[in-house]
């Protein structure tokens, strides 16, 4: 299996998350990997799943055979999220932090559309603050 075969499901993944790729080529035994994501999460998903391919933990370094610059275009936010059915803004901060009690953050920084934490709505695009 070539390394272009091997990560083409990150490069799906990065599509499908709004990343604007400008190469995605073998070069000298490495997989190169550049691009625009919208945030830094998009970003930091990006990485998890190219360890992820190796069978590596998101804690892990990356793999030595992935050459990667991957930008943002927007750090003024972790990420926007467009909330769904069903979801609490501790829903949402595990999601994005693994801790529940990060929803006073998203509260805070969501201030201007959100007057209660209890009382989100469906369609509400939320601001996630940087960790």
């Amino acid at each position: 299996m070539s390394l272009k075969d091997k990560y083409q499901s990150a490069l799906d993944f990065a599509k499908e998350h709004g990343a604007e790729m400008e190469n995605f080529h073998e070069e000298d035994g490495n997989i190169v990997f550049n691009g625009t994501v919208p945030t830094p999460f998009v970003r930091n998903a990006i990485w998890d799943k190219l360890k992820s391919i190796n069978g590596l933990s998101k804690d892990d370094a990356a793999p030595s055979e992935v050459k990667a610059n991957i930008k943002v275009s927007d750090d003024s936010v972790y990420h926007r999220h467009t909330v769904v059915a069903g979801e609490t803004l501790g829903k949402i901060a595990k999601h994005y932090f693994d801790d529940a009690s990060k929803y006073v953050a998203i509260f805070e920084a969501n201030k201007d559309i959100l007057k209660n934490p209890d009382l989100i709505v469906v369609g509400q695009v939320l601001s996630i603050p940087n960790p």
